[in-house]
């Protein structure tokens, strides 16, 4: 089967400055791939006719499939529909069925419609026409010889819109696809180039039609196992005997799988075992809290938590010993223990968790340099603790503290 590319073009002078993040090519490229095609070549572009002109002339002569988001909309500086309108040398006609949309929507708000509006209608008469339901900037399809291309609106969910309602059934009419299936392993407590050496042999003798990708984010490294080919059965069972034995290596290190997260898998097992949790935090700011609780449901596990921030709030909140404090100070794994213990037994909960370091830029000493964390677990039968040396960045610390937090949780909750 011959591989079919894609080129993923975004046009606005917003993206190259940085005013707004590129997410459009960011999501196509997931959906694309999805499809069955690979996603050769990405480019960003402002508004601006010579590089628009060169771009998308270039792109269709050497992709099956070029994909643009930007430019279509009111304002002078959209200047992408008539680019495209010379390039295809078709003419601009008004498109009766976004016409009355336009309107439409335009009547319902009571908005004034101005002959800018009313233009938005207008399209090459070479193109098929993909009508937008959430926008007034409808979409366009143009062939060229085997190639396609297709452009949409800029704005995120008109584009998303667009795109799965109108634009896949057009890429798989046009198109001869191959099957994808994709299988995600997810990761903990192991850094990529750990879990890269790990299952080394394992990945040099994968099979054939099978293809990994490392995935990693902070504190986690996410594995897609991916099957491309002709016969779907075949494949899910290739990525299932490979599944088996990737598992076999790195069991201790996985929490979930395709859409699984941290939080989900964690809070899943304290519902079924009827068990609550609090949460003591200090450098972590009330973030493992917040994570735990980003969860629909939670509070069927989750008591409440405190931020003692202050040395003073430790004491007199979570009635941490002041000797204790002094003697071996607030980031010990003496008071991460104290601290994780007298929440669970203040809230009544199974368990109490805590954390309590330097999260930086400032405030680390010779012995405590930036980084250092203490977290702990505390339960009826033990009340453990990790000491972590992270970066000397606050926000990362952060994050890598409430996911060593939750992955502490995670094994001694025992969780399959």
């Amino acid at each position: 089967m011959n591989k079919i590319t894609c080129h993923i073009i975004t046009i606005g002078d917003e993206i190259l400055y940085g005013h707004i993040l590129d997410t459009n090519s960011k999501w196509l490229s997931q959906k694309i791939i999805d499809l069955g095609i690979t996603v050769s070549k990405k480019t960003s572009i402002g508004d601006n006719n010579s590089d628009i002109n060169y771009n998308i002339k270039k792109s269709i002569s050497n992709y099956n499939l070029t994909i643009i988001t930007g430019g279509l909309g009111p304002t002078n500086d959209d200047i992408t529909k008539n680019c495209l309108n010379n390039i295809f040398d078709g003419d601009l006609v008004y498109d009766e069925k976004t016409f009355n949309h336009i309107k439409k929507i335009f009547k319902e708000r009571n908005f004034d419609f101005t002959q800018k509006n009313k233009d938005q209608a207008l399209v090459p008469n070479n193109c098929k026409v993909l009508l937008n339901q959430f926008g007034t900037a409808p979409g366009m399809a143009f062939e060229k010889n085997e190639n396609i291309l297709i452009s949409l609106p800029g704005v995120p969910f008109e584009m998303k819109s667009l795109f799965e309602n109108g634009c896949i059934n057009l890429i798989k009419k046009k198109f001869t696809l191959p099957f994808i299936y994709h299988r995600m392993i997810k990761t903990v407590g192991i850094g990529e180039s750990w879990l890269s050496d790990k299952i080394s042999n394992w990945e040099n003798n994968l099979d054939k039609d099978l293809s990994l990708a490392y995935l990693p984010s902070i504190g986690r490294v996410k594995l897609r196992l991916t099957g491309k080919g002709d016969d779907i059965s075949k494949l899910k069972v290739k990525v299932k005997k490979e599944e088996k034995n990737l598992v076999s290596l790195i069991n201790k290190y996985i929490y979930g799988y395709d859409n699984d997260e941290l939080e989900n898998v964690v809070g899943n097992f304290l519902t079924k075992t009827n068990k609550t949790i609090s949460v003591a935090e200090s450098c972590t700011g009330g973030n493992i809290s917040s994570l735990i609780t980003s969860v629909p449901g939670s509070s069927k596990y989750f008591t409440g938590g405190i931020v003692a921030y202050s040395n003073e709030i430790k004491i007199n909140s979570l009635g941490i010993d002041q000797d204790t404090l002094n003697k071996y100070g607030a980031v010990s794994k003496e008071v991460a223990e104290q601290m994780a213990k007298n929440i669970r037994i203040r809230f009544n909960s199974s368990i109490g968790i805590s954390s309590t370091g330097i999260a930086g830029p400032s405030g680390g000493t010779k012995e405590k340099p930036v980084g250092t964390i203490w977290i702990a677990f505390s339960d009826k039968e033990k009340t453990i603790s990790k000491k972590l040396i992270l970066t000397k960045r606050r926000d990362v610390n952060i994050v890598l503290t409430t996911i060593n937090a939750l992955n502490l949780l995670r094994k001694n909750l025992k969780i399959d």
